[in-house]
């Protein structure tokens, strides 16, 4: 019963991310949103830790995996249709996934703690690009607790070709910044 009251915890935790008044600041006393710069924090490759297996069901209905782009460069993305910084986010990482499609990086979302209808309208919206898994329980961005904070969204990973988390941003990303960190660690 302990490890499902945890679980159960955590989920809340989850579904406070980027919660806060509408303007999508933190009113005062709220813990559950934590705040990023969307600045990209480069791990050395020393000291980089494996990425956790990520697979499930695509909001399109198929499936995918990290495992799938094994070798390769791989952006996940953590994000939900509610998010006003993951709506904001949304076209810079469409314009890097489309430049860096073809030279060995991938991009996944994460669409977690979110209504399917609400991700695909998101999605049709956006045109992003490349697929998102349906994490409605958020169980992928738990996997990566050590890692992302789990109310952090939206946030970045980075794998490198090793399946290694090389770099993390929380917050919304800087073109600038995720075109460079994606580059630098698609050319080690």
């Amino acid at each position: 019963m302990r490890a499902k009251s945890i679980s159960l915890v955590l989920l809340a935790v989850l579904a406070g991310g980027c919660a806060g008044n509408q303007s999508g600041q933190p009113q005062a006393g709220d813990t559950r949103f934590v705040a990023g710069d969307g600045k990209m924090q480069v791990f050395a490759a020393a000291e980089r830790e494996p990425a956790p297996a990520v697979q499930g069901p695509t909001l399109d209905g198929g499936t995918a995996s990290l495992a799938a782009h094994k070798g390769k460069v791989v952006v996940l993305n953590f994000w939900a249709s509610w998010c006003g910084p993951c709506r904001a986010e949304a076209p810079v990482l469409k314009e890097v996934a489309a430049k860096t499609k073809g030279s060995g990086v991938e991009f996944l979302g994460i669409d977690f703690k979110d209504r399917q209808a609400d991700a695909l309208a998101f999605e049709r919206t956006e045109k992003t690009g490349y697929p998102s898994i349906f994490d409605q329980p958020g169980k992928v961005a738990l996997a990566f607790q050590g890692t992302v904070p789990p109310a952090a969204i939206p946030s970045t990973l980075i794998i490198d070709k090793q399946g290694r988390i090389a770099a993390r941003a929380l917050g919304a990303v800087k073109y600038t910044d995720l075109m460079d960190t994606v580059t630098k660690v698609r050319d080690e």
